[in-house]
């Protein structure tokens, strides 16, 4: 598989793992404080430091998604330096203590998320 190729297929397994996740942390949230809007819950992932974590698989998406809308195209080391940041965000040794405590605790707790995460690391090698 290509490098651009292998990147965009990481990118979307990468955003459909943080579907679960904010799903399963919704649950959890709304399970604890009552129901929200999805507004509210907007506002919580933006800006509340609990979901803080997850913050940081939203943000490589959208730093995959601009490096591939560059208008002047990109070159193979950004393709590898994106590569390697998702990589090391589901490693179990990532960098982050509270984002691989809080990544960790939900690949225990959620088939959906570890079978997700499993496709990853497969995918990248």
């Amino acid at each position: 598989m290509e490098t651009s190729e292998l990147l965009k297929a990481a990118r979307n397994g990468l955003l459909s793992l943080h579907k679960i996740l904010v799903d399963r942390e919704r649950s959890i949230y709304e399970g604890i404080n009552g129901p929200v809007t999805s507004g509210e819950f907007l506002n919580l992932l933006l800006e509340d430091r609990d979901f803080a974590w997850l913050r940081k698989i939203s943000t490589l998406i959208v730093e995959i998604d601009e490096m591939f809308a560059q208008k002047d195209g990109f070159d193979r080391g950004q393709l590898d330096t994106h590569l390697a940041k998702v990589k090391q965000l589901i490693s179990p040794e990532s960098v982050d203590e509270d984002f691989a405590s809080r990544y960790q605790t939900s690949l225990q707790q959620s088939l959906d998320a570890a079978a997700k995460h499993g496709e990853l690391k497969k995918l990248l090698g």
